[in-house]
């Protein structure tokens, strides 16, 4: 059986960066910025039982969003940008692609040094 990922990700750009990236079928959910932990728990519903990652921007609003995950999702797994693109939106596609690697996703090889 294949596991269901869900990737919490802070905007639209974001997710089509890594739609684009990505082999496997992966639903990836917008938060559209900081958002409380009553609105995020009502977006993750319908995923209870997926494996949760974070991917979110090196910044104040990432870190803000990525704090209210650990303490509302403990076991979601967090992956990161380098600081030096600050957003994920900004990063380049082969960096995107080897995070993703790393925490077992499925890319297209040809994002891959």
């Amino acid at each position: 059986m294949c596991e269901q990922k869900v990737i919490i990700v802070e905007g639209k750009a974001d997710r089509k960066r890594l739609l684009h990236l990505l082999v496997e079928p992966v639903e990836i959910v917008c938060t559209n910025g900081t958002i409380s932990p009553y609105r995020l728990e009502e977006l993750l519903v319908p995923f209870e039982d997926w494996d949760l990652y974070v991917f979110v921007d090196a910044d104040e609003d990432g870190e803000k969003l990525r704090a209210l995950v650990k303490r509302e999702f403990p076991s979601a797994r967090h992956l990161y940008t380098e600081r030096k693109y600050k957003e994920v939106e900004t990063t380049p596609y082969s960096v995107l692609a080897e995070t993703l690697l790393s925490a077992h996703f499925d890319v297209r090889p040809e994002f891959l040094h």
